[in-house]
C-alpha cells in the first residue's frame, strides 16, 4: 500500500512529502534531479531500500519543486529555494532534527543545507554524489549537447544506460523507468533543469559541515565521477569515505545489503552535535555614501531624521526578505541571511528605497562561516570580508564575493565581473562581481 502523501506550502508553492517508519531517528531523503513520491514504490528494489530505511528511522521523503507531485512553480528552483523546501517539510513532518540523506542531485542540497543549519542536522549521508556539477557529471561540461535527445526520447526509458547500465537490459525495469521519466517531469523541464543543476558548486562552504559525514560512492560510476565524492571527504571535516564496486549510480539497486548497514551503522554510531556556535550565513554590510559631508550639509536635526528613515526603510526590507538585522551602525548596517539570494535583493531594495531620502548607501554581500559571538553579534572571517567588499562599491552599488555570485546560480540575479581584488585577512584575492540594475 502507498503511503499518505501530503502538501506543506514553501513560498509560493506547494511541496509534497510523504513520512513512513516509525523509528528513533529522522531522516530526511533528498532524491536526484528527477523524482515521483508514489512511482518509486512500485520498483521492489526502491521500495526495499525505503523500507530499510524505515526498520531504524523515521524516514520523510519529498519530491523537489518543479518535479513529481510537487508544484512547477515559475521558473525554475535555485539552491537557496531548494534548501528552504527541506526546511518547510521537516517543519511540516515535526522534525526538528534528522540526518540528511542525498542521492545525486539532492546532495548539494543537503550540503548547504547542513552548513547553514547545523542545528537542524545531526548527520549527514551523500549517495553518489557532488559539490561542483561541472567537474562531477560528465554530460554538464555543456548541458545544452544532449537537448535534442531529450525532447525526442524521454519518456522511452533512453536515458536508462546513462544512470543503471547493469539494468539496461531488464524490460521490467526500463519500463519502469519510462515510466519514472514521464511522471517526474516533461521533457522541457528536463532541459531547463540540467541546465540548473549544471551551475551547482557549493565547493565554498564544504568546510563549514559540522556534522559527521558519510559519504558512500561507486567507483565506475556512470554519471558522477568517483573523484567528486573523494573531494567531498577530503573537504568535510572528518568525514568518512565508502567506495564501492560497481557502475550503476544508485546505489540503492544494492543487493547485497552493504549500503544499508553501512548507513544503519553509521547512523546507529553518531552522537548528536552539541548546539553550534559557528554556523554558514551571508552578510550584508551598508553604509552611507559620503554620510559625514551630507550631515554637515543637513545639520544634526535633519540628518537625524534622514538616518531615522534610513533605519526604517532598511528594516522593513529586512522583514521582507527574512534577513535578521545584527546592528545599525550609525549611517549604515550588519544582518545576516540564510539564504545569499536573498540577501542581494534586500541590499538592492534599499538602495532602491533610500534615494529618496536624497541618499545613496553601498553594500558588500558575502556568504561564508560565522561566529556566534552571543546573542546580538557575529563575528569571523566572513564578517570581515563581507566588510571589505562594502568599503569596495561606489554609491547605489552593490558588490558580491565569487562565493555569493556561484550559489545564486539560476537565480535571475545578473552581475558584472570585476575581477580579483586584494582583501585584507585573505591570502589570495577574491574576484568581486557588481550586481547589474
Amino acid at each position: 500500500m502507498t503511503p499518505e502523501t501530503k502538501y506543506t506550502p514553501s513560498g509560493d508553492v506547494f511541496i509534497a512529502y510523504q513520512v513512513t517508519g516509525q523509528g528513533p531517528v529522522d531522516i530526511v531523503l533528498a532524491p536526484g534531479f528527477i523524482s515521483h513520491l508514489e512511482h518509486m514504490w512500485e520498483e521492489p528494489r526502491c521500495a526495499r531500500f525505503f523500507h530499510g530505511l524505515g526498520s531504524f528511522a523515521r524516514l520523510i521523503r519529498f519530491d523537489k519543486r518543479g518535479t513529481g507531485l510537487s508544484d512547477r512553480g515559475v521558473g525554475f528552483p535555485t539552491m537557496e529555494e531548494r534548501i528552504d523546501d527541506i526546511r518547510a517539510v521537516m517543519q511540516a513532518a515535526g522534525s526538528a532534527r534528522a540526518v540528511l540523506m542525498g542521492m545525486s542531485e539532492g546532495g548539494a542540497m543537503c550540503e548547504l543545507f547542513a552548513a547553514t543549519y547545523p542545528e537542524k542536522v545531526s548527520a549527514l549521508v551523500l549517495l553518489g554524489t557532488y559539490a561542483h556539477a561541472a567537474t562531477a557529471v560528465p554530460e554538464y561540461a555543456d548541458p545544452d549537447v544532449q537537448a535534442a535527445a531529450i525532447l525526442r526520447d524521454w519518456g522511452t526509458g533512453a536515458t536508462l544506460p546513462g544512470f543503471a547500465p547493469g539494468l539496461a537490459r531488464d524490460e521490467a525495469f526500463r519500463a519502469w523507468w519510462a515510466r519514472f521519466e514521464r511522471l517526474s517531469a516533461s521533457p522541457s523541464a528536463v532541459i531547463q533543469l540540467r541546465r540548473m543543476n549544471a551551475e551547482i558548486d557549493v565547493r565554498p562552504i564544504l568546510s563549514s559541515i559540522q556534522a559527521p559525514t558519510l559519504v558512500m560512492h561507486r567507483t565506475g560510476d556512470v554519471r558522477v565521477r568517483v573523484e567528486a565524492a573523494r573531494e567531498l571527504a577530503a573537504t568535510i571535516a572528518g568525514a568518512r569515505l565508502i567506495e564501492l564496486p560497481g557502475e550503476d549510480h544508485f546505489l540503492w539497486l544494492d543487493d547485497t545489503g552493504t549500503v544499508m548497514s553501512a548507513i544503519r551503522d553509521f547512523i546507529g554510531a553518531t552522537q548528536a552535535p552539541v548546539e553550534p556556535d559557528r554556523m554558514l550565513a551571508t552578510v550584508l554590510f551598508t553604509d552611507i555614501v559620503d554620510s559625514t559631508r551630507r550631515a554637515s550639509e543637513l545639520g544634526d536635526a535633519q540628518w537625524r531624521s534622514v538616518i531615522d528613515a534610513h533605519n526604517s526603510l532598511a528594516r522593513n526590507e529586512l522583514r521582507r526578505f527574512r534577513g535578521r538585522e545584527v546592528k545599525m551602525l550609525g549611517d549604515g548596517l550588519l544582518a545576516t541571511f540564510d539564504g545569499p539570494a536573498r540577501a542581494v535583493r534586500c541590499a538592492q531594495a534599499i538602495s532602491t528605497d533610500v534615494r529618496g531620502l536624497g541618499i545613496a548607501i553601498r553594500a558588500g554581500v558575502h556568504t561564508g562561516e560565522i561566529e556566534v559571538v552571543d546573542d546580538d553579534d557575529v563575528g569571523g572571517i566572513a564578517v570581515s570580508i563581507a566588510a571589505r567588499v562594502s568599503q569596495l562599491a561606489g554609491g547605489n552599488e552593490v558588490l558580491v564575493s565569487s562565493t555569493v555570485k556561484d550559489l545564486v546560480a539560476g537565480s535571475g540575479l545578473a552581475f558584472t565581473d570585476l575581477g580579483p581584488n586584494p582583501i585584507k585577512g585573505l591570502d589570495d584575492p577574491l574576484r568581486i562581481y557588481r550586481l547589474s540594475a
